[in-house]
């Protein structure tokens, strides 16, 4: 795959987890920006743990009941890191 493929695919994967962002503000605002970074991180693991049960079920041949997928686990995962940036370089703490 060459490279521009790659980063079309890439861009309309953010654009995706963009989506799901506009989506659940909605629903909750803005409260990961209540959140510490400590917590993001909590968060991410979460979901982290929920693709590894994904994919041990998929290894089982069986589904989940709860689960949205894998792939809206990883778009969240997204969101998470690019709000744990932001917190970052507000308390200063990422060099750019």
């Amino acid at each position: 795959m060459a490279v521009e493929d790659t980063i079309r695919i890439y861009n309309e994967v953010v654009a995706e987890a963009q989506e799901i962002l506009r989506a659940k503000d909605h629903d909750y605002g803005e409260s990961w920006r209540d959140m510490r970074i400590s917590s993001i991180t909590d968060q991410i693991l979460v979901k982290v743990k929920r693709i590894q049960t994904l994919e041990e079920l998929a290894m089982k041949g069986e589904t989940s009941k709860v689960a949205e997928g894998r792939e809206s686990e990883y778009r969240d995962i997204i969101n998470y890191c690019v709000f744990a940036i932001i917190k970052l370089r507000e308390e200063g703490a990422v060099q750019e």
